[in-house]
């Protein structure tokens, strides 16, 4: 017992010590200020880049917003809420890859509204509408030395713009204000490949209106519908003098919608001038559920949050190095530092071990003779000591002298002890009839005073 106390008190003095170590060696990471070079468009992040502000927004005027934090393979699950608009904010920091490009713009094809607000977005993601292109292109770029958070610095020479045309994304919109380092979107109609190989270069430049490619003939489905056909032209919002700022374009049933500016919907930019409206417009302008894309932002569900709210703290390496501790606790009581000692050998057999065992042995091999046998040879013997006779003497002798000093019937012991020796010899038999006989010789036995304890009680009267 004094060991166990002092291994308890040694393991005790080790987490102290270990606790205080890492208390001592914890040094508080200080969080990264947000940096436009580098931003976080995270709706976790309410520093300057990051676009808290905006989700709560939606959240708190009854709008249906989520995180989205699965990848892009649950677009297309059976299972499963589906967002109505999934919102791409920012160069994430986990890129999609070609799968997840192409199960995104398969979503879109099947009805969804996907919004991509982003300077350079990726161009994949920006698929061709009939004939035309898309590209984005950026003039100025922010140097890490900028803050975020001065309005001078993030919008020196610019002005604030107005909607080009009433379009939805303008409602309620009088003017916006951009940051300097917004993107321009170009629109570019794809040229017709020339038919003829011996066509000059002058004659394809004579023939501007030419050299676009027709739409392809309309099929007969199409043809047989009333509904009316969509252009494929992107629809120009907001543009300034170096190219649109927002656009948007049928993609299959679904649209995508392109801002090339996220200062517009991040905290430190959405409560200037318009901008709140237009982000409302441009984000929940489809109705249904808008899904925030955070697992391309590097926070996906996959990610323990317990680990994840201890993170950067001493306790992870706490429980880590208790582990370790129990870990060679286990294997130190495991391992022999010396020769192996003997078991102690611990005596089992009782005075009714052998006893138990025969009457289970006869019990199961219906040796109702072997039974009484071991019984009246013990009766005949303590009625012979009783009478005063030997083992040899008749039993018709036996139970005369028994019952001259007894009051027992001669005749019914006689006959008793008739029936136990018939059995025994081997007279047919049962379990019934074995138990009946046992019963009258243990009451003879109770009735003569000869029974172990009985004897013993009586001869300790006597002394």
């Amino acid at each position: 017992m004094r060991q166990r106390v002092i291994v308890i008190i040694t393991l005790i003095a080790v987490v102290l010590v270990l606790v205080l170590l890492n208390a001592a060696s914890y040094v508080k990471v200080e969080p990264t200020a947000d940096s436009e070079a580098a931003p976080d468009r995270s709706t976790f992040n309410a520093g300057a880049t990051g676009t808290r502000a905006l989700y709560d927004f939606l959240h708190e005027s009854a709008f249906q917003v989520a995180r989205w934090r699965d990848s892009t393979a649950s677009l297309l699950s059976h299972t499963g809420p589906k967002p109505a608009t999934v919102v791409v904010i920012g160069d994430t920091r986990i890129p999609f890859s070609k799968t997840e490009t192409k199960e995104m713009l398969q979503w879109v094809e099947s009805g969804g509204r996907l919004v991509l607000i982003d300077r350079s977005p990726d161009r994949n993601l920006l698929p061709d509408s009939g004939e035309w292109t898309i590209n984005t292109h950026v003039i100025s770029f922010p140097w890490p030395e900028l803050d975020p958070t001065d309005f001078q610095a993030m919008t020196n020479g610019v002005k604030s713009l107005v909607p080009s045309q009433a379009t939805f994304f303008a409602r309620d919109v009088d003017k916006i204000m951009p940051s300097r380092f917004a993107g321009a979107i170009t629109i570019a109609a794809r040229e017709k490949k020339n038919q003829k190989s011996g066509h000059s270069n002058a004659s394809s430049e004579g023939e501007d209106e030419d050299s676009f490619s027709e739409p392809p003939p309309a099929s007969e489905d199409s043809t047989a519908s009333n509904a009316p056909k969509l252009s494929p032209a992107p629809v120009v919002s907001v543009a300034d003098e170096r190219g649109a700022l927002l656009i948007d374009y049928p993609h299959g049933k679904g649209r995508i919608v392109l801002l090339a500016d996220p200062y517009i919907v991040a905290n430190n930019g959405i409560n200037r001038a318009d901008n709140l409206q237009l982000a409302i417009n441009v984000v929940a302008g489809g109705g249904g559920l808008i899904a925030f894309d955070e697992f391309h932002q590097g926070r996906a569900s996959t990610h323990n949050a317990l680990i994840q709210y201890f993170e950067g703290t001493p306790i992870l390496a706490i429980c880590a190095q208790l582990a370790l501790i129990g870990l060679a606790i286990v294997w130190s009581r495991g391992t022999r530092f010396a020769r192996p000692l003997p078991l102690p050998q611990v005596d089992r057999r009782s005075s009714l071990e052998f006893v138990t065992s025969m009457a289970e042995l006869q019990q199961r091999a219906r040796a109702h003779d072997l039974a009484l046998e071991n019984i009246y040879a013990r009766v005949r013997r303590v009625l012979v000591r009783h009478a005063g006779l030997n083992n040899n003497s008749p039993r018709g002798e036996i139970a005369m002298r028994v019952a001259l000093r007894s009051k027992l019937d001669r005749n019914q012991l006689e006959s008793l002890m008739r029936s136990c020796e018939d059995i025994i010899n081997g007279a047919p038999t049962n379990a019934k009839e074995t138990l009946r006989l046992v019963r009258q010789l243990r009451q003879i036995e109770a009735s003569l005073g000869l029974q172990g304890r009985a004897r013993d009680a009586r001869q300790s009267e006597q002394a």
